[in-house]
């Protein structure tokens, strides 16, 4: 008997373990959103190869150096593989190098080395990208966090070169032939300082026969050349015909030994590729395996997993590990080497609204050193993140890293000193800082003497006034829970700021000048002027800290439900407006026949949750699935818009679970739809939440009852401890709505309430 039960608890065990290793790294396709240029984006994104937040990430370049849309899936021709970095193609990137192999006749330049693929002959994982060019060169790349280990397969008989370019800026290379290695720097990209490289090492596991330097500005090469230097300067290397050769190669931003040491420390234990390799898909599956979803629709699980990857690719880690095994760093912000942390390529008007929310449920700790790395950045430079990249970009608006911090302590994440952090938004809030729009505030003396930005002195400064009062709610919620009451007084005053472009006549956000007169001739159709890439019908819902106050500024929770209803049932007109021509965003708004819901950009995003505020979330329970089916996919057209270094992915991912970040500075999400019969999420403290979605299909998106570890439950939100706590979310799913009447208690928070 005794025996039976052994071998009975053996076998649960193996196929529980079996269970475990399910590969959750197949659903993954990198090439989701690649599809894109710059009249219509479905992503911009590229086949990223890279671990999960790592420094360095590689990818196929279509584009000619310095195009920002450095992959386009119509592109038929590859012309190098890059060391990448950059966020979308707006942004270009940093940093960069390639490698490309050439068979035959050497060819230096991009345009003359470029090789046709066709997609049918190309794979990407995160762990692994293939491709067989049309000229019978196989690539294939898997990578380390600091590096990458590259092969590369000639066809037997003809001549086989590698060519490093290095791109647009300054650059220097060292062939050191003896030991089949090549070392350097690149020199490229904005936002950074004056001492900035790239060091890179490249090793090679085959001998090099004849080698030399040249330059892509001209295009001249010097053959037996070791050393080169200047702008454009790369080198050339040729093996033996016909040969498979293996590349290590790692960076470092702090001199060509670090590099060396992150290629041994990384890459030193594998001596194949094939080893780095399944190394790299055991990591992404590990960390895929942190929310394992469960249902029959594959298609689901494929987008699910193709949006968790990509969210899990920001922030990336700037900081690299010394010889004793502690972190430092080279800054972006003062240009010096300092101990810890470093953290770099977000944008925070982006991802303030989902993707740090998602980074603090799944890796708090991560988080934490993030939240704690932006007083670090303050004090080297002065200021405050916003857009880094790898420095201060200052793009875009509002002040969202006090956003981060607040959201951060609500969640129990207490890694910063909180009166620093106030202290520093209190800077960025008085004063306007030398980058950009959101590197301190324009229009900040009007905003405080006058309650709002005025409009046209200004631009966006409807925009900038709506999201000025979130982040002081976000202050005043920060200081509130830490006992800063000097802070707490002051921004109190601000957050109700937004009732101040709030025209009663209208019912919508608007433009208003100095004197306190609304911009005249008003079309909420209109894009830009006061707006930031959207018009009135989206900028109405900016109001996250204070959904109760904009349900009683539209006239109650009949007015307000109808205006929700509204953005879908208007044309889906667009006056272009200052912009002066079609954005992409107006054709992706149009081109997802939702009315005025433009899902494809971040202001509106939110809005769909905000039915809950009103006691109807049976509404946000469809629309959520609406948007869910409609506008994502796995495919190369997976994104209605631009992905934004993870959010438009981790608007899915919360989104599939259940719920989604409205306010962050709180610690509550608001429930949605579950896509999943069933989701299990492994918290990093080893506890698992579960979301048991009972009955759950395509049909049945509606919520007919909850019970939270067997409690009745009847919010329509979810608090961070209660995830975080683990235990069982059971929910009945049907295809009829609830429409009972909800408690005012049931409702997500709004600071007017909050008494």
């Amino acid at each position: 008997m005794y025996k039976t039960i052994s071998v009975f608890v053996a076998l649960f065990a193996f196929f529980g373990l079996q269970a475990q290793k399910i590969d959750l790294v197949q659903y993954v396709n990198t090439l989701q959103g690649t599809n894109s240029r710059f009249e219509l984006t479905r992503g911009n994104t590229y086949p990223t190869t890279a671990l999960p937040f790592a420094m360095h990430t590689w990818t196929p370049q279509t584009g000619v150096n310095g195009d920002g849309w450095k992959y386009q899936y119509e592109k038929d021709s590859i012309r190098g593989f890059q060391q990448a970095h950059q966020c979308s193609s707006w942004t270009n990137d940093y940093a960069v190098y390639s490698l490309m192999p050439v068979a035959g006749v050497l060819a230096l330049d991009q345009y003359n080395r470029a090789a046709q693929f066709s997609h049918a002959k190309e794979t990407g994982k995160p762990h692994y990208y293939k491709v067989l060019l049309e000229n019978g060169i196989a690539t294939e790349i898997s990578p380390v966090e600091r590096g990458a280990h590259i092969r590369f397969s000639f066809p037997k008989g003809k001549p086989s070169f590698v060519v490093l370019d290095g791109y647009t800026g300054m650059s220097g290379v060292e062939i050191i032939p003896g030991e089949n290695k090549i070392v350097g720097y690149v020199r490229n990209g904005h936002y950074i300082p004056d001492n900035f490289k790239n060091y890179f090492v490249i090793q090679f596991d085959q001998p090099i026969r004849r080698y030399g330097i040249w330059e892509n500005t001209d295009n001249k090469s010097k053959a037996l050349e070791t050393t080169g230097e200047g702008k454009g300067v790369g080198a050339w290397v040729e093996f033996d015909p016909g040969v498979k050769v293996q590349i290590k190669t790692a960076s470092s931003y702090i001199s060509v030994d670090q590099a060396a040491l992150n290629l041994s420390k990384e890459l030193g234990k594998f001596k194949t590729f094939e080893q780095t390799k399944s190394a790299a898909w055991k990591i992404w599956n590990d960390h895929l395996h942190r929310i394992l979803v469960e249902g029959d629709n594959e298609e689901d699980k494929a987008t699910f997993y193709s949006c968790f990857f990509r969210a899990s690719l920001f922030t990336r880690k700037f900081y690299e590990i010394d010889q004793n095994g502690n972190p430092h760093y080279y800054s972006p912000y003062d240009g010096e080497i300092h101990e810890g942390h470093m953290f770099t390529d977000t944008g925070f008007w982006d991802t303030f609204r989902a993707q740090f929310p998602l980074n603090a449920l799944l890796y708090p700790d991560m988080h934490g050193r993030y939240v704690a790395s932006m007083l670090d950045a303050y004090d080297q430079c002065g200021w405050l993140p916003s857009w880094s990249f790898p420095g201060e970009g200052g793009s875009m608006i509002g002040n969202h890293a006090i956003s981060l911090f607040a959201d951060a302590w609500a969640k129990g994440i207490r890694t910063f000193d909180p009166e620093k952090a106030l202290q520093a938004y209190y800077h960025e809030a008085t004063n306007k800082g030398p980058w950009g729009p959101s590197n301190g505030r324009h229009g900040w003396k009007e905003y405080f003497t006058q309650g709002y930005v005025p409009y046209p002195d200004y631009g966006e400064a409807t925009a900038k006034t709506l999201e000025y009062a979130y982040d002081d709610f976000c202050g005043h919620n920060l200081a509130k829970m830490t006992g800063q009451s000097f802070y707490e007084e002051i921004f109190s005053r601000q957050m109700y700021n937004y009732r101040n472009v709030f025209d009663a006549g209208t019912g919508f956000m608007r433009g208003r000048d100095k004197n306190g007169k609304w911009t005249p001739n008003f079309d909420p159709y209109e894009w830009g002027g006061p707006y930031t890439e959207g018009n009135a019908w989206h900028y109405v819902w900016s109001v996250f800290h204070d959904v109760q106050g904009l349900i009683d500024l539209l006239g109650g929770n009949e007015r307000f439900v109808a205006k929700l209803d509204s953005v879908f049932s208007v044309p889906n007109t667009v006056n272009v407006g200052t912009y002066g021509y079609k954005i992409h965003e107006m054709t992706e708004m149009q081109m997802a026949e939702m009315g005025q819901y433009a899902h494809g950009n971040q202001p509106i995003q939110h809005m769909i949750y905000l039915y809950n505020y009103a006691g109807v979330p049976w509404k946000t329970q469809q629309k959520a699935r609406e948007v869910m089916r409609r506008l994502y996919n796995a495919t190369e057209n997976g994104y209605p818009g631009d992905e934004d270094q993870g959010q438009t992915s981790s608007w899915y991912v919360l989104s599939a679970l259940g719920f989604y970040s409205v306010c962050p500075g709180t610690d509550q999400y608001v429930l949605g739809s579950p896509l999943f019969q069933k989701t299990t999420i492994t918290l990093e403290n080893g506890k698992q939440f579960v979301i048991d979605a009972k009955n759950n299909n395509a049909q049945n998106v509606y919520i007919q009852s909850a019970t939270l570890n067997g409690d009745v439950y009847s919010k329509s939100f979810i608090r961070y401890e209660d995830i975080v706590a683990g235990g069982t979310l059971s929910l009945k799913m049907n295809d009829r709505p609830d429409k009972r009447n909800m408690a005012q208690s049931d409702l997500p928070f709004s600071v007017s309430l909050d008494k």
